[in-house]
């Protein structure tokens, strides 16, 4: 037993392990094919299509059959990553050149997604018929076993042109990614037929003809300067812009219209969009928008944003362009399987491992059709030559006793046994010496092939072959003339599926967005307890006065200009602009502060919330649970990040108040225990917002300050504490430091 264990370092088993995995996930899963373009389950599912025969003039299929037969015959993996793959091929605003044409509903640009399985149906589009797979039974590729070895698969498919611009790809592997975006298929072929001309073609000169990508959704490439350096190299970023139009609207008002978007934001970020453009109104960004609707369809993409008559056209899409997605960077990275092992390539790059690919497909179909039209040719010759002396091949095979005899005399010459009319016969008949497949050919003729119409045919075929073979050995033995057939198979796809650029390719400068400033004016801030905030204008904070305070928490005025800071038990300070608070009607909800600042309820409690321009004309104290007191200026809050510390804490300490000082001359601290320890506040001394301060109460072991109150010498404020009344001026003056009374109950 001991010698079938094997001893091994335990990081090395990791480590190969994890090799193994990573690139069966690299080579087998998510990175497409430089060849053909195509992951391993689009190529399947492309090639079990092919198999079922769904072609593009049979009628659909169900998908759920087309997966399921995907998956048990060359894709062992779960069914929604077929289907996945099955309704991407299909989508015309995500592939520039859709490979599957469905029926149903297979999502739309807004990000809806496919319907199940069991409802759509599919079937091959013309283009992969054609390109793709319409030579797959001339042995061009090779066919490798299936996950079982029941089935042979391809290992590449015979596609004509490159997909991998065409139609781009995206996918994330172990340690690495793909990205790449799709291409005009017109501009691509003309590259590819460019470098097969002249092979020390460089890339710039092929961006003659591939002039950048071309999205499905159309847009505006803006960094035209960069894309040389991106085609070169394989990576970088492809700035695209959404197609923006001006319409005249209703009352003299300006509809901003926009028509296409990047590609970036297909999908939820369509919607994502709608809200941030909402939002800036919100928010007081910008005081130009009435109203936005989406009035996009099946027809194309039509967002429209209401302006007012006399807003800025030009500095509001800039405005777009930098506080949303209608301008957005799309990452580029061209990384493909290229000889079995994943590589980052240029454009030369790719369109050279192509024409290679086209050239050695090209080399075994011609072999292949050689091959056959010389069996045809050694064929035609055999019954060419059987009909010249037809009457002694009829002695011979009316005197033979078996096929066997006859096919020994035909091929070999051998007569023993054969019953002839005459010596002359036998004699002839052993000069014959057909081949093995002529004399198959005769013995299987049928006999209305003696017409002469037939002879005529034969000898007709027998030409076409000769021509056929001639044509065949030249494409062989010539590069050029190769090349040339390449390049007629790739005008005719051209011709054919060609279409115009949807992306425009140009050079524009970063959006400019010139902020108006707001006239100022004051403003009420009103949170109430469950963290909703919002401003309303002075006018309606003097009609609702009552009502207000009643019902918030924090109200203050301050200018619409300024900021509100919330100061929270764990330490921090998180600031508000005014501009970001929503401005409204007093009975309007507001939002939650989470939403417009980084303060997070789920972690944190605000203490204490008050403007930034009360903060700078007093000093702020603060007090901790563990007793700690401080004084800070209260400028030092005056800061442009929107979240710092505050003040600093010891472990398991939090903030308990924090309040402005003004007029306050005492402090009163408040234990759990109920101990009362009251004292000037002049004991406190000032310090840094980075102190932790100074202890401002002796505690017990278990005890921690509950409650703390501040008064004048003059006031005569009074609290239930625990039922019982306390007038907290009468508590007995003590230091700073101290324990403190106990009020008994």
């Amino acid at each position: 037993m001991d010698d079938r264990i094997i001893k091994t370092e335990y990081s090395e088993v990791m480590q190969k392990s994890f090799i193994d995995y990573a690139m069966s996930v690299i080579i087998a899963r998510a990175l497409p094919d430089v060849r053909d373009g195509l992951k391993p389950v689009q190529r399947r599912t492309l090639y079990d299509m092919y198999e079922l025969g769904i072609r593009y003039d049979r009628p659909y299929r169900k998908s759920a059959r087309i997966v399921g037969d995907t998956m048990g015959k060359y894709h062992p993996h779960g069914d929604s990553s077929i289907y996945d793959a099955l309704v991407v091929m299909t989508q015309d605003f995500k592939k520039g050149l859709p490979l599957i044409d469905g029926h149903g509903n297979f999502g739309n640009i807004e990000g809806d997604g496919a319907a199940a399985m069991r409802y759509t149906e599919a079937r091959l589009a013309r283009i992969t018929q054609e390109a793709f797979l319409s030579d797959l039974d001339k042995d061009v590729v090779d066919f490798v076993p299936n996950f079982d070895e029941t089935e042979k698969e391809p290992s590449v498919l015979p596609v004509k042109i490159p997909n991998l611009l065409i139609n781009g790809s995206e996918g994330i592997a172990v340690g690495m990614a793909t990205s790449i975006p799709p291409h005009n298929l017109a501009e691509v072929i003309q590259a590819m037929k460019a470098y097969m001309l002249d092979e020390n073609i460089t890339t710039r000169e092929l961006m003659r003809y591939v002039k950048g990508p071309d999205f499905p959704t159309g847009g505006i490439v803006i960094n035209q300067d960069e894309l040389l350096e991106i085609y070169e190299t394989g990576t970088g970023k492809i700035k695209v812009r959404g197609k923006v139009e001006v319409e005249k609207g209703k009352g003299g008002k300006i509809n901003l219209v926009i028509t296409e978007i990047p590609y970036t934001m297909i999908g939820a970020y369509i919607g994502k969009f709608l809200m941030d453009v909402a939002s800036l109104a919100e928010s007081k960004k910008t005081q130009d928008i009435i109203d936005i609707t989406n009035q996009s369809s099946k027809e194309g993409i039509r967002i429209v944003i209401e302006l007012r008559k006399d807003a800025d056209v030009e500095n509001f899409k800039n405005l777009l362009y930098k506080k949303t997605k209608l301008e957005d960077t799309f990452g580029v990275n061209m990384l493909a399987i290229a000889n079995g092992r994943p590589e980052t390539m240029g454009l030369k790059q790719i369109i050279r491992a192509n024409v290679d690919f086209q050239y050695e497909t090209a080399t075994r179909k011609y072999q292949n059709l050689l091959a056959k039209e010389l069996d045809k040719k050694e064929v035609q010759e055999g019954l060419i030559k059987a009909c010249n002396v037809i009457d002694l091949i009829i002695e011979v095979l009316r005197g033979s006793k078996d096929r066997a005899m006859a096919k020994a005399c035909l091929v070999e010459g051998k007569t023993d046994g054969i019953k002839f009319r005459s010596r002359e016969s036998k004699v002839m008949a052993a000069q014959l010496m057909f081949t093995e497949k002529q004399a198959n050919a005769i013995l299987e003729m049928r006999l209305y092939k003696l017409i002469g119409l037939e002879i005529e045919a034969l000898i007709g075929e027998h030409e076409d072959t000769l021509a056929n073979i001639y044509r065949y050995e030249d494409i062989l033995a010539r590069r050029d003339s190769m090349a040339q057939v390449i390049i007629n198979e790739l005008d005719q796809i051209r011709s054919s599926y060609g279409r115009k650029r949807r992306t425009q390719i140009t050079n524009a400068g970063e959006a400019v967005y010139i902020e108006k400033k707001a006239e100022e004016m004051d403003i009420v801030f009103l949170m109430d307890r469950f963290g909703y905030a919002r401003t309303i204008d002075m006018q309606t904070y003097e009609r609702n006065k009552e009502s207000v305070i009643t019902e918030n928490k924090y109200v203050f005025s301050f200018k619409n200009t300024g900021k509100v800071c919330l100061f929270t038990n764990t330490g921090q300070l998180h600031t508000i602009k005014a501009m970001d608070i929503p401005f409204g009607k007093f009975r309007d909800k507001g939002v939650p502060v989470d939403n417009i600042s980084n303060y997070d309820s789920s972690k944190e409690n605000i203490v204490f919330a008050a403007s930034q321009t009360d903060l700078n004309l007093y000093r702020v104290i603060f007090a901790t649970k563990q007793a700690m007191l401080k004084i800070v200026d209260g400028g030092e809050f005056d800061v442009a990040k929107r979240t710092v510390a505050a003040t600093k804490l010891s472990d398991g300490d939090e903030v308990i108040s924090v309040v402005t000082l003004k007029e306050q001359q005492n402090i009163i601290l408040q234990s759990k225990d109920g101990y009362f320890l009251r004292f000037s506040l002049e004991e406190i001394p000032e310090k840094k917002k980075g102190a932790i301060g100074v202890r401002g109460m002796k505690l017990g072991a278990d005890d921690h300050l509950e409650e703390v109150w501040y008064t004048r010498h003059t006031d005569d404020k009074t609290i239930e504490y625990k039922g019982k009344m306390i007038e907290l001026n009468k508590l007995k003056s003590a230091s700073r430091d101290t324990r403190g009374v106990k009020v008994r109950v």
